[in-house]
């Protein structure tokens, strides 16, 4: 039994999240990393299998990877030959995701002042994913190839927790997708074995209270639009 006051602290980590565009430079203790996925390993797990793995970036290593990644990124033909190993998006985009896709990307253009014609501002600020959105700690996560779509679910409650754990630390976190593209790069820095898979990135620090992009409250639905009680 957890007190009102626990709750509201929990509820607070939880609801306060937010995909976090740019971040100060001050350095996060190995420690407090450390606390945290030892916190987010409590995940569950199908039998519990615990199918994350994590590699975790600082200082010059994860500038190597950056470079190494935005010099593909930048050559439209080299771009071009990477390509993901997994849909994470739909592969025919539906009403209302395609709706909520497009709102949530012209919200934050909006907000840095991209207008739709400015396809290089677009393309240069996509591009900040792989600076980690200059966040000190850049976490690449990986995936056994063996393990099947409940595995992945399972990975989802345990990125869920490192998000939210950062949180009651005071940290912020941007989970990013972004990073699939260029897994053969990644693979490659990182001297991935053959049998482990990208699943996303993330970049973990503290919010710069001053960037207008970070101002970005992303809406959603009510409960009653997506819940229905059976009684």
């Amino acid at each position: 039994m957890i007190s009102t006051e626990q709750q509201r602290i929990v509820d607070a980590a939880i609801t306060s999240r937010r995909s976090i565009r740019a971040f100060l430079p001050t350095p996060v203790a190995r420690e407090d990393v450390e606390a945290i996925l030892e916190v987010a390993a409590r995940a569950p797990s199908g039998t519990n299998t615990q199918p994350w793995k994590v590699h975790v970036l600082t200082g010059a290593a994860k500038e190597r990877l950056s470079d190494r990644i935005l010099a593909a990124y930048a050559d439209p033909a080299e771009s071009r030959t990477h390509v993901e190993e997994y849909a994470y998006y739909p592969r025919e985009w539906v009403s209302p995701f395609v709706d909520r896709r497009r709102k949530v990307g012209w919200d934050l253009y909006a907000l840095l002042g991209l207008t739709r014609d400015n396809k290089a501002g677009m393309a240069a600020q996509h591009g900040r994913n792989y600076r980690f959105f200059d966040a000190p700690v850049g976490m690449i996560f990986t995936i056994d190839r063996v393990m099947e779509q409940g595995s992945w679910l399972d990975y989802g409650m345990f990125l869920q927790n490192i998000m939210v754990a950062a949180r009651g630390r005071g940290l912020d976190t941007c989970p990013q997708a972004a990073f699939t593209q260029f897994h053969r790069i990644i693979a490659d820095e990182l001297g991935l074995p053959e049998n482990e898979m990208i699943v996303c990135g993330m970049a973990l620090g503290y919010a710069d209270p001053d960037k207008v992009e970070n101002t970005l409250v992303t809406e959603r639905e009510p409960v009653s639009a997506f819940a229905r009680f059976i009684e």
